[in-house]
């Protein structure tokens, strides 16, 4: 098994957790794997070392709350360096340490004592606490804002169940009432609007859980805009084969409760669509066996690819859990009935997945759970709004991660690839739901960026950062990965070299978490990377930084150095 795979939490009594799986028949394989052409995927191509004093700290949950502590002592102090009006307050939702001492805060702003809806900024800081440079959604400024409201909170509730109610959402209903707040995200002639948020509840028209929030002008009764808030995906099932899970006991019982990773837990919700289910647990610490008419099975997979998942992110980006903070999520597996897909709730801090057509594929792989738990990862950190051009790089960001977790696993019944959902033939035909070479090979997806990415859905103008990240990865053109054959285009017809997924999901990663933000778009995707990039790697000057110039070129991203 792979060096990757996660550590147990005992191994008293020779007990092991496994998941019976198909692991001999699918290891075989593994012999067979060719690399060709200048596949990059070990990340072991030429260039610049990084500067591992851009390199974040690997805090402990201690050491970034007293950061936190610390920031939130000083926010009004950050306020007035900042500029920022006397009713405007910041604060504190996330704090990053680079090894140099620079330190990453990011902040929300609300005005008046009202939340203000793209007013999100990163502030970078010197080892001295002197501003080094802030990053802000808006550079709009907040001044004379009426917060007097001439439309009534019940208008803009009626409106937001009529917008649910046309997305054919069931049993819809407001699961928070109209809040006021200042609404600053596209707005004419860039000022601030008094707006009503209201997020709407009940059922998606597939059976997914509903959380549409509509943004209402407080002024006209004009809808501002509207996104869904529980980001869902698609991925393998059952091809980890035999594999190491860290569990609990008490007594005669163990419980798939992971104490090594911030005690993350996972549920059966044995066909149900609400609550939390049932944890699972046995006398034996063996879970499953490989086939779906186990209900440990399902249960086994999704244990396993959230700890592959924390393990990635502790491990190469020092980040401990989702937010940051040592505490793990939680899964659900058996989610309703034939539903075939998976999710991410922040309401749970929760990943669910569903069994699949027949109830015969749990969509449990790991790229599914990596892609999910990514879906947190945003949430906690840029938190791109799930709409427009941020939702494409939303979803483009947990397509990413959840390759480059993959190919961090080495695990030999599921290898690394560059395709999403090659495993699960959800099609019916054999071919995967997403590639990230060729995107537009799925019908759907753009290869490259147009003014109109913006009307496309999430999932399909992810496309374009999916195609970005594989050319920074391994470069345009015909090559084999791990046995896959791949060909990508670019849009100038020029070649891209890649610097290969490690450097990439290093350089996407920075950005991510010091250079994103609510209202973040693919034009300035590509100056956050570019700048990432300029931090790990040395300065424009570097292979790397090139590297990243003409990938964004090569989807129609700014033009080449």
């Amino acid at each position: 098994m792979s060096s990757n795979t996660p550590t147990p939490r005992r191994r008293s009594a020779r007990r092991r957790a496994t998941a019976i799986g198909t692991f001999t028949a699918v290891a075989a394989l593994l012999g067979m794997a060719v690399q060709a052409g200048t596949a990059t995927a070990d990340g072991s191509s030429a260039g610049t070392k990084v500067d591992t004093g851009s390199l974040p700290v690997k805090l402990s949950p201690s050491q970034r709350a007293e950061l936190i502590r610390e920031a939130d002592t000083s926010t009004a102090a950050t306020a007035e360096t900042l500029g920022l009006g006397a009713k405007e307050k910041l604060v504190v939702r996330d704090v990053i340490k680079d090894r140099d001492g620079t330190t990453h805060t990011r902040y929300e702003r609300t005005y008046a004592g009202l939340p203000v809806l793209g007013g999100d900024m990163v502030v970078a800081t010197d080892k001295a606490g002197k501003v080094k440079d802030v990053n802000r959604a808006s550079k709009a400024s907040l001044t004379g804002v009426d917060t007097g409201a001439d439309v009534k909170p019940a208008a803009a509730e009626k409106q937001a169940l009529g917008a649910a109610k046309a997305e054919k959402s069931t049993k819809t209903k407001a699961s928070q009432a109209p809040r006021k707040v200042v609404w600053l995200v596209d707005t004419k002639g860039g000022a601030p609007v008094l707006a009503y948020e209201t997020v709407v509840g009940g059922l998606q028209k597939d059976g997914t859980p509903n959380e549409l929030h509509v943004v209402t002008d407080a002024a006209t009764g004009k809808k501002l805009r509207q996104w869904q808030a529980v980001h869902n995906g698609t991925g393998n099932t059952m091809y980890s084969g035999q594999v190491t899970l860290g569990t609990a006991q008490s007594g005669s019982q163990y419980t798939l409760t992971d104490t090594q990773r911030g005690n993350h837990r996972t549920y059966n919700l044995n066909r149900g669509t609400s609550g939390t289910g049932t944890l699972f647990s046995g006398p034996d610490d063996v879970w499953g066996n490989g086939q779906p008419s186990n209900m440990e099975t399902a249960g086994a997979d999704a244990h396993y690819g959230a700890a592959l998942t924390w393990d990635y992110y502790k491990g190469v980006h020092g980040r401990n859990g989702i937010r940051g903070d040592g505490v793990g999520a939680s899964s659900r597996v058996h989610y309703g009935n034939n539903y075939s897909n998976a999710f991410w709730q922040n309401g749970c801090f929760c990943m669910t997945y569903g069994d699949g057509a027949g109830n015969a594929k749990p969509l449990t792989s790991i790229d599914v759970a990596a892609h999910e738990m990514t879906h947190g990862v945003t949430s906690a950190t840029g938190n791109m709004q799930y709409s427009r051009e941020p939702g494409g790089l939303n979803e483009a960001t947990s397509d990413i991660f959840a390759a480059a977790v993959e190919f961090n696993a080495k695990n030999p019944s599921d290898v690394g690839d560059y395709l999403v959902g090659e495993k699960i033939d959800i099609r019916g035909n054999g071919t995967p739901l997403r590639y990230m070479d060729k995107p537009s090979k799925d019908g759907r997806s753009l290869d490259n960026w147009s003014s109109s990415a913006g009307n496309v859905d999430v999932h399909y103008s992810s496309g374009i950062a999916n195609h970005f990240f594989y050319l920074l990865s391994e470069g345009s053109g015909k090559k084999v990965v791990n046995g896959v054959s791949y060909d990508s285009p670019t849009y100038d017809n020029k070649p891209v070299t890649g610097i290969g997924i490690e450097k990439a999901a290093k350089i996407w990663f920075r950005a991510l978490t010091t250079k994103f933000n609510t209202t973040t778009n693919y034009a300035a995707a590509r100056t956050g990377t570019l700048a990432a990039a300029s931090e790990l790697y040395g300065g424009t000057s570097s292979a790397e930084y090139k590297a990243v110039a003409n990938a964004w070129a090569a989807v129609n991203v700014g033009a080449r150095p």
